[in-house]
């Protein structure tokens, strides 16, 4: 019996071996298994049924069968005896399907003339794949060594249908990738389409004269190659007004890189931006392509340009002048297709005049110069730009402002430091109230947790507290007009503002640090 067994599977390997040489569908692969099974056992029928992860069966090939058989009540007997497998994890063998008490009832068992079964379990890993089901019509034809050469044959088939599962779900990935892969070019082209053509100016929330101004400017500028500098304080808006220069441009079909300059390392700026050959110094083990390749044939974003290391300015002066650079290490020199578009909260212009930023790059970058306004400067938009936060969450979008709440928002004495990230704060202050309705000027005001009154010497109430005594009174004043000057100067320098108080610089550091005063509050 072990002879012949051995002989089985043997069989089974060779069979399937000619069928995989010829790069055959997965359907060829299962009808070799149970072709192999009725040529061992000599069954008069059978079939192949693959089980999936929640237990549903699939007819995949069929020996002797007719379709309609497995259908509907027709197929009742076979589907009971399926779960009765995968309850018993093991092979179910019967003598007679008219002697079991499970199924000697069943209309489907008498149309169908079988008896004798063997349904043998084909495992793949540590579950069930498929099921290998054989019927003959003599009772009790089935032995113990066809129990045991179908379990021979499971055991060969078991990793090659593993293997042809496995493959088929990488044709299903590969395919649903292709279609996600066209899916996504389609959108991305239209989204580039929409920028390009329908922007309208939408990301930039306002209505202001000033931000019908500025959008004036941007559209003029994304017409040009022009190198564009956008200046403006933290918030404003200037990466956005980047990417509608970009999209609106004739680069939008090409890349947009971004590099965010405060994040480059002093000693990796050059070869962060230009790339840098195999070996060029120490962890160097590949060439590596910079930000300007990556850029190549659309636009080169560098933001915060203020804090560019002054040692690597003229390189990128260089770039500006003669649209060439050199990787670190390479001594070839790379030609260049980017356009350049700078942005900064600093003051370049009083950078240059304290000799931190070279005159002649700064005069490169700022051929198109775009001045974004500080939300102080377009307060009418304020409320528009809330609304507009608000409706970017789900508890957000039940908020509603009072008319006067609004109108409170627009005349609010408050310097407004961090632009939109203030508005920002606020909408999320609203949603986290957890409740939908009507917000008043004062909820709104205690949420935003300003103070509009001038800085006081003494208490908050104005009222002096000269228990404190007047060191002390001194120093609470001095402190709260430093608070003040930040606020309502953030654009300065510290030089600049040490200037305008009338004290040195270095002093206004150790005021600044003595009462730990930082520029975000």
């Amino acid at each position: 019996m072990a002879d012949h067994t051995e002989q089985a599977a043997r069989s089974l390997v060779e069979a399937l071996r000619g069928v995989l040489c010829q790069v055959a569908e997965p359907t060829a692969v299962l009808r070799s298994i149970l072709e192999q099974a009725v040529s061992q056992t000599g069954a008069h029928r059978g079939l192949f049924v693959e089980v999936a992860a929640g237990g549903d069966f699939t007819f995949q090939v069929l020996h002797g069968f007719q379709p309609g058989q497995l259908e509907g009540e027709a197929g009742r007997f076979s589907r009971q005896l399926f779960k009765r497998v995968l309850e018993s994890n093991d092979a179910v063998w019967l003598d007679s399907m008219l002697d079991d008490s499970l199924f000697q009832g069943l209309e489907s068992v008498r149309a169908m003339q079988a008896s004798a079964v063997l349904c043998t379990p084909i495992r793949t890993g540590t579950r069930i794949a498929a099921l290998l089901h054989l019927e003959h019509r003599t009772p009790g034809y089935f032995k113990r060594e066809h129990v045991a050469l179908t379990a021979a044959l499971a055991e060969v088939a078991g990793p090659l249908l593993e293997a042809m599962q496995a493959g088929r779900e990488a044709i299903r990935e590969r395919d649903r990738l292709r279609v996600s892969e066209t899916r996504y070019r389609g959108e991305a082209e239209e989204s580039r389409k929409l920028l390009a053509t329908e922007w309208s100016f939408g990301r930039f929330i306002g209505r202001s004269a000033a931000v019908h101004e500025l959008e004036a400017t941007i559209r003029k500028a994304a017409a040009t190659a022009f190198p564009v500098l956008i200046e403006g304080e933290t918030g404003t808006g200037k990466s956005i007004l980047a990417r509608i220069l970009h999209y609106a441009g004739p680069r939008a079909k090409g890349p947009l890189v971004t590099v965010f300059c405060p994040s480059l390392e002093k000693s990796m700026v050059e070869a962060e931006l230009f790339g840098h050959r195999r070996g060029a110094f120490t962890g160097a083990v590949t060439d590596r392509p910079g930000k300007v390749q990556a850029a190549e044939g659309g636009t080169l974003f560098l933001d915060e340009i203020g804090e560019l290391p002054p040692e690597f300015q003229p390189k990128l002066l260089r770039l500006l002048q003669e649209r060439t650079y050199e990787r670190v290490g390479d001594p070839r020199e790379s030609a260049a297709d980017v356009r350049v578009i700078a942005a900064t909260n600093r003051d370049l212009e009083s950078e240059v005049h304290e000799g931190r930023f070279r005159q002649d790059l700064y005069e490169r970058l700022n051929f198109i110069p775009v001045v974004v306004p500080p939300l102080r400067e377009r307060t009418e938009d304020i409320p528009l730009l809330l609304r507009h936060c608000l409706d970017q969450t789900d508890a957000g979008r039940w908020v509603e402002l009072a008319p006067e709440a609004a109108r409170a928002l627009e005349q609010l004495d408050f310097a407004w430091p961090g632009n939109v990230r203030h508005i920002e704060q606020l909408a999320a202050r609203l949603a986290m109230e957890g409740r939908a309705g009507v917000f008043t000027a004062d909820e709104l005001l205690r949420l935003l947790a300003v103070r509009t009154a001038k800085p006081a010497a003494g208490r908050a109430d104005g009222a002096a507290d000269f228990d404190a005594g007047l060191p002390r009174l001194l120093e609470d004043s001095e402190k709260a007009w430093l608070a003040e000057a930040l606020r309502r100067y953030p654009r300065l320098t510290r030089g600049q503002l040490a200037a305008k108080l009338k004290i040195s610089e270095s002093l206004l550091y150790k005021k600044l640090r003595q009462y730990g005063i930082t520029a975000a509050e």
